[in-house]
Order: structure tokens, then C-alpha cells, then sequence
């Protein structure tokens, strides 16, 4: 059986592939927290809401969600797949779905959303990829990784509530 194995570093360079992207920012006075997506592969992440703040450290992951936790004006309060908290421009997000395995290892990427479906390929920790569909009662969401889609359990992923339903 041959299994692909999707890098870490190729999901660096690749995040570009063709898909539609949701170009607004995320939704001013939502509902939080919310889950949303970094905009670019250079996002500064500062102390405090605006420019006046030393930027702490840089995003370098274009499309990693992050949790949005608090909003001042047109900066957001971030939570990352780390649990680090930080501030950034509202204009560095985007409504844009994504999930990061973040599964030590490995994590299988299955045909069908079910244990016993068919590996079709394995994603390393960090991989980032674009949700498409997280059924009602299913543990399972599909993702679609560059030019591979399949089904991952929902346990390792971050980006998604748990029992949320995207269609």
C-alpha cells in the first residue's frame, strides 16, 4: 500500500494552491470566541492593541487558525494552537476556514469518515489545511490538503469546536 506523507515544510510553500479564498475580515462584534485564519505567511504579534506595543514574535503560517478571544477597536486578541495569547490587526484575518493537525507523529488522512476506511495519505504535525465539511455526529471533518482530501478525526485538529457542524 502506498501511503503519501504530507511535510510539514511542502504545507510551508504550498498553502497557495488554487482555492477560493474568503476575503473579508473577520465579523466585527461576532460572537466570542471564533475561530479564524491568519491572512499572510508575516503577521506581527504584539502585546497590547495597536502599534505603540512591541511586536512580541511573528507569524510566519499563512492560513493557521487562530481563536479570536477579545477585540479593541481594529485589534484582535488571539489564541493560538499553542495557547499563546497575543494581539493583531484585524486586517491580518480572515473568515477562511482552516484546521493545523497537531497530532504528535503523524495523523491519517482517510477516504471515508470512519476508522476502518482507507489511509490515503498521513499529514505530519503543523500541517495546515482547508476545512471543507465537519458533519453533524461524526468524529471525523474533510479537509482538503493542497491537491489531497480526506477525512481526519476531529481529536487531531485544531481550529474546531467540539460537536461543531460545518457544511
Amino acid at each position: 500500500m502506498k501511503i503519501i506523507y504530507i511535510l510539514a515544510l511542502l504545507m510551508f510553500t504550498s498553502t497557495n494552491f488554487a482555492l477560493a479564498e474568503d476575503n473579508e475580515t473577520d465579523d466585527e462584534g461576532s460572537t466570542l470566541p471564533r475561530m479564524v485564519s491568519l491572512r499572510s505567511d508575516h503577521v506581527n504579534a504584539r502585546s497590547g492593541p495597536g502599534t505603540r506595543y512591541p511586536i512580541e514574535w511573528i507569524y510566519q503560517q499563512k492560513h493557521a487558525p487562530v481563536e479570536i478571544v477579545s477585540e479593541f477597536e481594529l485589534w484582535r486578541k488571539i489564541k493560538d494552537w499553542e495557547g499563546s495569547e497575543t494581539w493583531v490587526h484585524k486586517a491580518m484575518l480572515q473568515n477562511q476556514r482552516y484546521t493545523k493537525i497537531i497530532k504528535q507523529g503523524v495523523a491519517n488522512i482517510y477516504a471515508k469518515p470512519q476508522d476502518d476506511s482507507k489511509i490515503i495519505a498521513k499529514a505530519e504535525n503543523e500541517v495546515i489545511g482547508r476545512i471543507e465539511k465537519c458533519p453533524e455526529q461524526k468524529d471525523f471533518c474533510l479537509i482538503k490538503f493542497s491537491t489531497i482530501e480526506g477525512w481526519v478525526k476531529r481529536n487531531d485538529l485544531y481550529g474546531i469546536y467540539p460537536g461543531e457542524i460545518i457544511n
